[in-house]
């Protein structure tokens, strides 16, 4: 007997925006949106756009433009419509009302995409998290449309429980989220002071979605994680050890990815994450070279690293994916970074110098030492080889004699320890 194999049917989708006054930048957000239904399994098969000062406040669009929307539905066989903005609660409601179909805004929908992803325990928290700050704001507005008991695109998450029923019970969870997230926090601060403790440093990597981190991680450290051409791929932070050439060392941490109007909710709810480039000593910010939205993609990844606090820490700009073709503009995005790469971590192109300097990084700050250790204090030795470089070592009749470049820190300790032979 033959087999017939069945699969379920993509969600259609309508994209509604509303151009408020630069028409290309509205157009590369809806292209923006069409991949995000489509990496959330949807389909977006039309859009439309309507010009005004800004949306209206009872329906978004105007109240003509809805009615020719909800004309479209049956024609178009369509399952909802996708808002290029977050939606209010209001605005919500009455489109619901208007047009009988599912309502979604990009905040749900990237919240839908998290939902996804997220593999680890604590991705997981921050998602659930983050779709209940949403959704217990926009609790008045949900209707029917977003119901937890229906499925597809806005439908998913954690919190598989009846949502908009009880605004009590979604601050009990989100209190509890809280605090799983700070025990979460606690933990990372304290496996971050031991790493520092150990005078290594730490490099963040960031970037706009799907600039290739995570394949510059992998690349560089052999890190195994999850990397693929789409959005979002991967949402859990990775921190990978990397050996560099001159024998020193330096961690690289791949964060989640940034993207335009990213919900408040999910930096809020991803705070022990984000934290991970606040702490950083050098942000690699990882840019898609071959995007022809390069420059806009570099500015939002700018000012969310403003918002977060982080524009005082030093800055390296990589141009990802040179192996493509790379429109000739692209190449000025580098505002505000102290040195810029052009690297393909597909092919391993540019590698060499962006490793190179990210060893004058680690060694930034470190002194030469070089003299004779007593053999009761060699436990220094594998502090040499554990924070600095070892360049030499030899053992003699009155101690251990080592030359190395190290931290200030144990180049007091080293200087003490010689002192007393």
């Amino acid at each position: 007997m033959e087999m017939i194999e069945t699969k379920e049917a993509a969600e259609r989708y309508l994209l509604v925006a509303c151009d408020t006054g630069d028409s290309a930048e509205t157009e590369e957000s809806l292209k923006e949106l069409a991949e995000l239904v489509k990496t959330a399994g949807g389909v977006a098969v039309s859009h439309l756009v309507q010009p005004r000062e800004k949306p209206n406040p009872g329906y978004y669009v105007g109240t003509g433009k809805a009615e020719e929307i909800k004309n479209l539905i049956e024609p178009l066989e369509l399952d909802g419509i996708v808002c290029d903005d977050e939606l209010t609660p209001a605005q919500h409601q009455n489109l619901a009302e208007l047009l009988g179909c599912k309502v979604i805004d990009r905040t749900v929908l990237i919240l839908d995409i998290f939902a996804m992803r997220a593999q680890s325990a604590e991705g997981k928290c921050e998602v659930e998290l983050a779709q209940l700050i949403y959704r217990s704001a926009h609790l008045k507005g949900l209707g029917t449309s977003l119901s937890r008991l229906g499925g597809g695109i806005g439908t998913r998450g954690p919190g598989e429980t009846k949502l908009e029923s009880d605004r009590r019970a979604i601050r009990r969870r989100i209190d509890a989220l809280k605090g799983e997230l700070e025990d979460i926090r606690l933990h990372r601060e304290r496996t971050r002071k031991k790493r520092q403790g150990g005078d290594v440093k730490t490099a963040a990597l960031v970037g706009y979605t799907n600039a290739g981190k995570s394949t510059l991680l992998n690349k560089l450290t052999d890190a195994g994680i999850y990397a693929d051409d789409a959005l979002f791929a991967t949402l859990d932070t990775t921190t990978r050890s990397l050996e560099l050439p001159k024998g020193s060392r330096i961690l690289l941490t791949d964060t989640v990815g940034f993207i335009k109007k990213l919900p408040h909710a999910l930096i809020k709810a991803f705070r022990s994450t984000l934290e991970e480039v606040l702490e950083a000593d050098l942000i690699c910010h990882v840019a898609d070279a071959s995007n022809p939205q390069l420059l806009r993609q570099a500015e939002t990844v700018r000012e969310t690293l403003k918002s977060l606090g982080a524009e005082g820490i030093p800055q390296f700009l990589i141009y990802n994916k040179i192996d493509k073709d790379v429109p000739a503009e692209n190449l000025l995005a580098g505002a505000g970074a102290e040195r810029t790469f052009r690297v393909s971590a597909a092919t391993g192109e540019g590698l060499d110098g962006l490793l190179e300097a990210l060893e004058d990084f680690a060694l930034s700050g470190k002194k030469r030492f070089a003299g004779v250790l007593p053999y009761s204090a060699a436990g220094l030795s594998a502090r040499i080889r554990n924070e600095g470089i070892l360049e030499a070592e030899e053992y003699r009749a009155e101690g251990l004699y080592v030359e190395a470049l190290v931290p200030e820190r144990l180049y007091a300790a080293l200087s003490a320890a010689a002192g007393e032979c």
